[in-house]
C-alpha cells in the first residue's frame, strides 16, 4: 500500500472519520444484533483529544487529492496502548491498509514506551478472529459486557 499516508486527524476529518466507521461497521449490525460501539463514538471529541489517526489514499500515486480510507483510534494507558478502533472503508479493504494501520499502532506504542497493545473485538466479527492471531496478537479472555460478547487480545512488543 505505497499510496497510503497515515497522519493525525484534524477537525475537518470528522465527517470522513464518521463515514469510514459507519461503512466499516454497518455490515455487523444485523449479525451481532446491536450497533457496534465505534458507530456511536464521539468522533469529534476523539479527534480533538488527538486519539484518531487517519490513513489517506492517493488515487493518483501521491499527488493531488487524497481520501480518508481508514483509521485507528488509540488511547495510551499506563502499561499499554489501547487500540479502541481500527476501521477500513469497504472500498479499500483487502489491499493491506488494515495491516498498515496496525503496524502504525505498534510504532506509536513503541514511541510512547509502551510494551504492548490491547484491543477487543466482538465475538460475532469472525473475520477479526482470523486476522489478529496471524499478526501476533494472543487471546487474553472472552468477556460479555451488556449486549456485547467480546474477545480481548494483546500483542507484546519487542
Amino acid at each position: 500500500m505505497t499510496n497510503a499516508r497515515i497522519r493525525a486527524a484534524v477537525d475537518a476529518d470528522v465527517p470522513d472519520v464518521r463515514a469510514v466507521v459507519d461503512a466499516a461497521f454497518r455490515p455487523y449490525v444485523a449479525r451481532i444484533g446491536v450497533v457496534p460501539v465505534p458507530m456511536e463514538a464521539d468522533h469529534a471529541a476523539n479527534v480533538a483529544e488527538g486519539r484518531v489517526f487517519v490513513a489517506e489514499l492517493h488515487d493518483d500515486g501521491g499527488a493531488g487529492t487524497a481520501r480518508v480510507a481508514g483509521l485507528v483510534v488509540l488511547e495510551p494507558r499506563a502499561d499499554h496502548l489501547y487500540l479502541d478502533t481500527v476501521a477500513v472503508h469497504p472500498d479499500a479493504q483487502g489491499a493491506g491498509l488494515g495491516r498498515l494501520l496496525l503496524e502504525f499502532a505498534e510504532d506509536r506504542a513503541r514511541e510512547l514506551g509502551l510494551p504492548e497493545i490491547r484491543l477487543f473485538t466482538n465475538a460475532m466479527m469472525w473475520e477479526n478472529q482470523k486476522i489478529y492471531p496471524r499478526l501476533g496478537y494472543e487471546t487474553v479472555e472472552r468477556r460479555v459486557t451488556g449486549p456485547y460478547d467480546r474477545i480481548h487480545y494483546r500483542k507484546r512488543l519487542g
